[in-house]
């Protein structure tokens, strides 16, 4: 597939996923949605692909909406008077679906671990976009801000569900109601973002966290983690944690647990062979 928006560069295990829209601050529109969108169901699917980096070219990760566009700048159709009912299936909902919710479902959906490369402004979909992805790293260069009650529009990219499960409601509320754009060490103490970086060492310091997943562990083993630990905090009781959990050792003890155990004691690294795409339990997915 070929992309105007962004690139997809697989190296190593690592695809870099870089928005690439640099005159515009990689400002998000309706062509970026789909084909991030796309880059991560692929990458979901691609076994050259182990772990994910996501970043922005030039000075901003992303700067938010377009909103140099004519009409309604969302992309949506305001001739329509949707109902919750009809958005049962949000696919068939062109014109009134969030463009930014799909990129964010996307990689819920995605079996691979997602690094968040923060390098410079995040604004809007650009910071409720970084909600979805596992770890996030930012640059002392990033500015964060969830800024819709100030463009008087309600939070997008299924922000509402990640972010509080991140930060908790109360820094969730904070942010989201002022609206402030907030720095890095801000981001870090409220505990939206892992690590801050130097600049020019942000890159290197997602690629080594990226090569550390790769080289270490089994890609079964990572498409099932991200999944579990989602889709469980979210289950009603604990008990739906413990029947998938238990699915999902019984299966994978007999396959490259075997492989797991014997590379432990015997000191070595263990040579996992069980593909995400091929080999996933019979189980899955369980939802």
């Amino acid at each position: 597939m070929e992309y105007n928006t962004i690139k997809y560069m697989v190296e190593d295990g690592i695809l870099t996923l870089l928005l690439n829209r640099p005159d515009s601050m990689n400002a998000f529109t309706l062509e970026m949605s789909d084909e991030l969108a796309a880059a991560f169901y692929r990458a979901s699917e691609d076994d050259a692909v182990r772990v994910i980096v996501v970043t922005g070219a030039g000075k901003a990760f992303c700067a938010g909406m377009d909103l140099t566009s004519t009409g309604n700048v969302f992309g949506l159709d305001e001739g329509r008077q949707p109902t919750l009912a009809e958005m049962e299936d949000p696919d068939s909902m062109p014109g009134v679906r969030d463009s930014g919710g799909k990129v964010t479902l996307a990689i819920y959906d995605c079996k691979k671990p997602v690094i968040a490369a923060i390098n410079g402004a995040a604004v809007g979909i650009g910071a409720t976009m970084i909600c979805a992805m596992d770890i996030r790293l930012a640059s002392q260069k990033a500015r964060i801000g969830f800024v819709f009650g100030k463009i008087g529009i309600a939070p997008e990219g299924c922000s509402t569900w990640f972010l509080p499960r991140i930060v908790g409601m109360q820094q969730s509320l904070k942010w989201m109601l002022s609206g402030e754009i907030f720095d890095a060490t801000d981001a870090h103490s409220g505990g939206l973002v892992y690590e801050v970086c130097e600049p020019d060492n942000l890159l290197a310091r997602a690629y080594e966290m990226a090569e550390q997943i790769a080289s270490n562990t089994a890609p079964v083993s990572s498409a099932l983690i991200r999944q579990m630990m989602y889709r469980n905090s979210a289950a009603a009781h604990p008990v739906e944690a413990h029947k998938v959990e238990s699915l999902a050792v019984y299966y994978t003890s007999s396959a490259d647990g075997k492989e797991g155990v014997s590379a432990f004691l015997e000191k070595r690294r263990a040579d996992f062979q069980a593909s995400a795409t091929a080999d996933m339990p019979p189980f899955y997915p369980w939802w």
